[in-house]
């Protein structure tokens, strides 16, 4: 009898867990260590041997978010694409790397499956179940049972709070209009297309409206704010870019900005939104294995301090006692190459 009622106990437990706990993570932070660390980075070729994981583990993050083509497999052929997977898993390096640290991520095009893809794409909902096995995301998880990789997580760090929002800009997005010239893309016409769908810009509503975090990362994998380069970019469809610098105003989130990659280069760029009370970042960092070596410049009128084209990683270290965020852009042998400093509002 005694055992019968302890089970019961136990499942009314359970049973009365909120469905978002495990969107939620508790890190301990030692007295000594003022900051509160996380790495990302993006472009990371299976095939090229990643020398950053190293000098990435040094820094001490507690979590490693994938920006996106986390492996290059432009394929219709789902074996081919696991094998990929399982390349870059298996390496030692970031086997070591991966030790006791949350991960989280999102896919670009060539981890999605086809160059520039979206929702065009036949092999999607295959693929998205391969990236949520190279995350490591749980057979049970929301993200298994619904259209596209998007994700939240909140984490809480000495009763300070940073909210992760992992958008998915593959799956839903639509068609992009072809540019004359030597660029590749131009913007749709105002209000054609989309780069979230429906479903994933209520869900986004949601996440930044309930956020009770003190800083808000939205992981992005392509560019955001920069948008006179005409490859993949948020501008391609100027009233979702519009949409989401009135949802992020509207929603109160505090402390919200952008990181992003696919581009093979590294920067910060800063845009005075209105009705903003501090400026909006979005902090490109890629890629991890190669990058554009050629890069001889190109217009961004949101830009600040130099564009990095050596390999990289992006760092955000946490200050909540002052409450801001230094943001790195490190290369090989862990070599500072930009830094940019944001003070946040406390409300």
């Amino acid at each position: 009898m005694k055992k019968m009622v302890l089970l019961l106990c136990i499942l009314s437990f359970l049973s009365c867990k909120t469905p978002h706990a495990q969107d939620s993570s508790v890190v301990q932070k030692s007295a000594q260590d003022s900051l509160f660390t996380i790495a990302f980075g993006s472009c990371d070729n299976q095939k090229i041997k990643n020398e950053l994981w190293p000098d990435i583990d040094g820094n001490h993050p507690a979590v490693w978010i994938w920006g996106g083509d986390n492996v290059y497999s432009d394929t219709e052929d789902m074996q081919f694409l696991e094998n990929n997977y399982k390349i870059q898993k298996q390496d030692s390096a970031y086997l070591s790397f991966i030790k006791n640290k949350i991960i989280l991520g999102t896919w670009d095009d060539h981890d999605f499956g086809a160059n520039d893809g979206g929702v065009e794409y036949p092999f999607k909902r295959e693929s998205q179940q391969l990236l949520l096995d190279f995350l490591g995301t749980s057979k049970n998880a929301t993200e298994r049972n619904r259209h596209g990789v998007y994700t939240a997580k909140t984490i809480l760090v000495n009763k300070n709070r940073v909210k992760i929002i992992v958008l998915d800009t593959r799956f839903f997005r639509t068609k992009l209009t072809k540019a004359s010239g030597n660029k590749r893309f131009q913007p749709n016409k105002y209000g054609e297309g989309t780069v979230l769908g429906v479903e994933q810009w209520q869900w986004l509503e949601n996440e930044l409206k309930s956020s009770n975090a003190q800083f808000n990362v939205i992981v992005s994998s392509i560019q955001f704010l920069s948008n006179k380069h005409g490859f993949e970019a948020w501008a391609n469809f100027p009233h979702e870019v519009e949409k989401l610098e009135k949802m992020i105003v509207s929603s109160k989130a505090r402390g919200a900005f952008i990181v992003s990659g696919d581009r093979h280069i590294a920067t910060f760029s800063s845009k005075n939104v209105s009705g903003l009370n501090y400026p909006l970042i979005d902090f490109t960092s890629s890629g991890l294995t190669h990058t554009y070596t050629t890069y001889s410049g190109e217009e961004n009128p949101y830009v600040k301090g130099e564009v990095v084209n050596d390999i990289n990683f992006g760092l955000l270290k946490f200050d909540f006692e002052n409450n801001k965020v230094i943001m790195q852009i490190r290369g090989k042998e862990n070599k500072l190459l930009q830094e940019f400093i944001q003070d946040y509002p406390r409300k």
